[in-house]
């Protein structure tokens, strides 16, 4: 066995990060609201239009999205099954019931159409799971929401630089989360996250949680002449390190964004014979949607053949892997959650998915998986 010479993922450094960290570090202001993480809040304010609070990660800011809702025990929130079990744990941690719906079988997204029959009078709101940067059809999902007076939350821990007909995700739900874990395409140095208010009225509640659970805004906005404790709250902030590491990778995303979507576009253009010829299915990407390359994957006629691929992809040392277990099927999920019906679409597509190794610096060897990939299927 070959050790991996291609690995699956590999964090690309803009230049700047160490910079910018001696410089957070020569400032000494390290817990964060900082000069950087005002940068970073800046930034994603004027893509977005909307209120940011950098995190620690995308889990605190699912977290920060249930508190916001006021999720209570007994509540149930609607959800894909195909998805990170932060997209779940964030609502069970209040004490609601996740409720799981089906998939579609081109996007992987929550089929949109199966949302309504899954809804009853304990259900508080939807949470939505951009698979792969390529958005989710929003606007049947928020009139179903509106119709039911429910919340949308998007969980757009793939999704940053991705839109559904020009507007950012993340934006259209009443609160969108984002990740900048190394493994995204813009990161943070680690784990990171940013949750983004599309309501103004929950800007204050937000800022509160932030805090950990204290006015302390408001005091270094010389609004109260001491802070207090005065509502739920945790360590959820992003630090000046980590925001400054993300700076750098936030003034650098125009170029990793083009360069991960020139590498996407290789992939699709190459693997279009072996599509035709029934050995795999490509990505598939819905008109009025423009995805941000974070994901390349393909699905195979099977799980034996996926299994296959994968050992073999892995003799000649690249790192292609699965992704998810449906969380349906998982012992924590058969536990706290429930679904109407069976998730076939779920469960077949993930046992046939496979990601291809997708990262800034891979030019020089894409070939190389191409190849590999191809005499494996052609063998």
């Amino acid at each position: 066995m070959n050790s991996k010479q291609i690995p699956f993922n590999k964090p690309h450094l803009v230049g700047t990060e160490k910079d910018y960290i001696s410089q957070a570090l020569a400032f000494g202001q390290f817990s964060g609201q900082g000069p950087f993480a005002k940068k970073c809040s800046t930034w994603l304010e004027q893509l977005t239009g909307s209120k940011v609070f950098l995190t620690n990660s995308c889990t605190s800011a699912l977290e920060m999205a249930a508190i916001l809702l006021n999720i209570k025990p007994g509540d149930e929130v609607i959800m894909p099954s195909y998805t990170f079990t932060s997209t779940a744990n964030a609502f069970v941690l209040r004490g609601a019931i996740p409720v799981f719906v089906d998939i579609r079988p081109d996007t992987l997204n929550i089929d949109e159409a199966l949302i309504e029959a899954s809804i009853t009078k304990k259900t508080k709101a939807i949470v939505v799971v951009h698979y792969a940067g390529v958005a989710c059809e929003m606007d049947s999902i928020m009139e179903i929401a509106a119709r039911y007076r429910l919340f949308v939350v998007e969980d757009a821990a793939q999704g940053l630089l991705a839109s559904y007909k020009g507007r950012p995700l993340g934006t259209i739900g009443h609160l969108g989360c984002y990740s900048f874990h190394e493994t995204k395409n813009i990161t943070s140095g680690g784990e990171g996250g940013a949750l983004i208010i599309n309501r103004s009225d929950w800007f204050e509640r937000a800022q509160i949680l932030i805090d950990k659970g204290t006015n302390r805004h408001q005091f270094f906005n010389g609004l109260v002449d001491k802070y207090t404790w005065v509502g739920l709250g945790s360590s959820y902030g992003m630090n000046e390190l980590l925001a400054a590491f993300l700076w750098a990778q936030l003034e650098g995303s125009k170029d990793i964004m083009l360069r991960r979507m020139r590498l996407w576009e290789q992939y699709d253009f190459a693997l279009k014979a072996l599509e035709e010829a029934s050995l795999l299915r490509r990505p598939i990407i819905p008109i009025e949607r423009q995805h941000n390359a974070h994901i390349y994957y393909i699905l195979l006629p099977s799980l034996e053949k996926r299994e296959r691929l994968l050992e073999e992809l892995k003799l000649v040392g690249i790192g292609a892997t699965f992704h998810y277990v449906p969380l349906h099927s998982t012992p924590y999920g058969k536990k706290v959650a429930r679904y109407d019906g069976n998730l076939l679409v779920t469960a077949e597509q993930s046992s046939r998915l496979l990601r291809l190794p997708l990262w800034v610096g891979l030019e020089d060897q894409q070939k190389i998986v191409l190849n590999a990939l191809k005499n494996c299927l052609l063998s």
